[in-house]
């Protein structure tokens, strides 16, 4: 067991692109929709390079070809589940502005995978409650709004198959979930996701922390029963 430091968002960050040297290698078209992205002033939250690995590996350990993505931003982590469905799977993808949707659109393009990924635009509640296909996804990532994570994760419990994997990003939140003295609305939507979960009978899961380039947060990682 690795003994307790006093490392923060320096030492992570370090040690995240450390890593990267040896397991990531250069990549033009995830490199185009992080410029893109920032030359049309979309906020720089999207996962970090790692991450989307860790994902695009998660998608293809599982064999998954039908992926729901809640929260395309500009497309970075939706190209890597693209790549990862292959050309015979479909990723859907829900995003609430037209802004962040056309950028997302040209990253895919450039990326060679816009003919495998659907883009609605629109409040994602409605978006998926309007999505068919009970049980036919394999995979679904929630990375949008917190204040209504229940409601994303309840929509992906009916879409996703059993034996599928939903997983949540940002459940941690520099520790200040576990704060209950803390409002923000963004922490309180990540407890009501957990006390909805206490007492779910369909969906088993448990939270990883993750500390690197994008801070101290953690993902949420459930099971479809």
């Amino acid at each position: 067991m690795v003994s307790p430091s006093p490392a923060g968002y320096d030492a992570w960050d370090a040690s995240d692109q450390y890593h990267a040297r040896f397991l990531l290698g250069p990549d033009a078209a995830l490199d185009f929709a992080l410029s893109n992205s920032k030359k049309h002033g979309l906020p720089d939250i999207a996962v970090s390079a790692s991450q989307g690995k860790l994902l695009h590996l998660l998608v293809r350990s599982l064999g998954a070809k039908r992926i729901a993505e809640v929260g395309t931003l500009g497309g970075y982590s939706t190209i890597w589940f693209a790549r990862a469905v292959g050309p015979e799977g479909k990723v859907v993808t829900f995003e609430l502005q037209d802004k962040h949707a056309k950028v997302a659109r040209e990253n895919l393009e450039h990326a060679g995978v816009g003919d495998r990924v659907e883009i609605v635009v629109g409040p994602a509640a409605n978006s998926l409650a309007a999505t068919e296909g009970n049980g036919t996804f394999d995979f679904a990532f929630v990375d949008a709004d917190k204040e209504s994570n229940v409601t994303y994760v309840k929509e992906c419990k009916r879409l996703v198959k059993s034996g599928g994997v939903i997983i949540v990003d940002n459940v941690v939140r520099n520790g200040a979930v576990a704060d209950e003295n803390n409002d923000h609305p963004s922490n309180v939507g990540v407890r009501a996701l957990l006390k909805y979960l206490q007492d779910d009978q369909e969906l088993e899961g448990t939270t990883v922390p993750t500390a690197g380039s994008k801070g101290f947060d953690g993902w949420m990682y459930l099971l479809r029963k």
